[in-house]
């Protein structure tokens, strides 16, 4: 697989009263202010209820500046304006969807663990405002293994944070970040990665399971093979009777840029033309099938559904 240069890493609605967080000084960070918005969003999807909890967010100072690999300054300024975004900076959040069913409470990733910024690690904190005990949490399936997706599984002393669970994760995303061959050919920039993927896994390591593409991962949930931002990358449709929602993980971010633009990639992508395929793929499937989807980096309540735009696609917000 060619492989891009860096890998930095219908139903009722409840949105949480609490706040997500502090709001910034505008002025002083030179950054909007961080939404004080909800901690989580709750629906069903036929039987199985879904909530959506943020672990916070962080700020990217300037996304005109090496987020998108193939835009420049100026059309990257141009979907901001069109978004209805001020100015240079935009919010980057960390959102964790919750599956309860009769299989108990399944996870679908597990945060960044406190490592995305001093405004991130707030996961447990509004778990506990939806009513969500981490103890009852028995499955963890997984997306991918970039850093903001697997940080939560270990405390700071590397302890697993969730003794009760179970790991699912994709066979060739697990062979890729496991082979001691591919870490030894590995850049720089990527090697952490590779041990930070070991250090995270360990704790888990009589528990972890690997599941190939379309495999049933839980009860009500299905993977789906979005390969391309990295190896192994998988989504997953939790779906009961005729009702069906779409949790994206990193196939698809910000809206603003990679909804509208579905040909631009970010730095982020390892595979930027199977991830570019895979966008596309999912927005046209999304937009026919007229499903919800679940945004791991969308603004809260990071659900909503696809809507064909131009030669784009937009989303349409849960709440709007």
């Amino acid at each position: 697989m060619k492989m891009n240069r860096r890998a930095v890493l219908g139903a009722s609605t409840l949105l949480a009263a609490t706040p997500l967080l502090a709001a910034r000084d505008a002025a002083a960070q030179g950054a909007p202010p961080a939404p004080s918005g909800p901690a989580f969003h709750r629906f069903q999807v036929g039987a199985l209820r879904v909530t959506v909890v943020t672990d916070g967010t962080n700020v990217r100072q300037d996304v005109r500046q090496g987020l998108v690999v193939n835009a420049n300054a100026e059309q990257v300024s141009g979907a901001l304006q069109a978004a209805g975004i001020q100015g240079v900076a935009m919010r980057n959040p960390f959102n964790v969807t919750f599956v309860e069913g009769p299989g108990g409470i399944v996870a679908i990733d597990v945060g960044t663990g406190g490592a995305g910024g001093p405004e991130t690690g707030a996961l447990h904190a509004n778990m506990r405002a939806a009513g969500l005990d981490p103890a009852r949490v028995t499955r963890i399936v997984h997306t991918h293994f970039h850093g903001d997706h697997i940080g939560g599984l270990t405390n700071a002393e590397g302890a697993a944070v969730y003794p009760n669970a179970t790991v699912a994760v994709p066979e060739r995303e697990w062979a890729f970040w496991m082979d001691e061959g591919e870490a030894s050919r590995a850049t720089e920039a990527r090697r952490p990665a590779f041990a930070n993927a070991r250090r995270r896994f360990g704790p888990y390591a009589q528990k972890v399971e690997r599941f190939a593409a379309d495999a049933q991962v839980a009860p009500g949930i299905r993977a789906v093979a979005t390969n391309g931002h990295s190896p192994g990358h998988t989504s997953f449709l939790i779906h009961d009777g005729n009702q069906q929602a779409l949790v994206i993980g990193d196939a698809i971010t910000t809206p603003a840029f990679f909804m509208a633009n579905p040909e631009w990639y970010p730095v982020f992508d390892m595979d930027p033309t199977m991830a570019v395929d895979t966008r596309k793929r999912l927005l046209d499937r999304a937009a026919t099938e007229r499903m919800q989807v679940i945004g791991y980096h969308f603004d809260m309540p990071a659900t909503g559904r696809v809507e064909r735009a131009g030669t784009g696609y937009r989303l349409v917000p849960s709440n709007a």
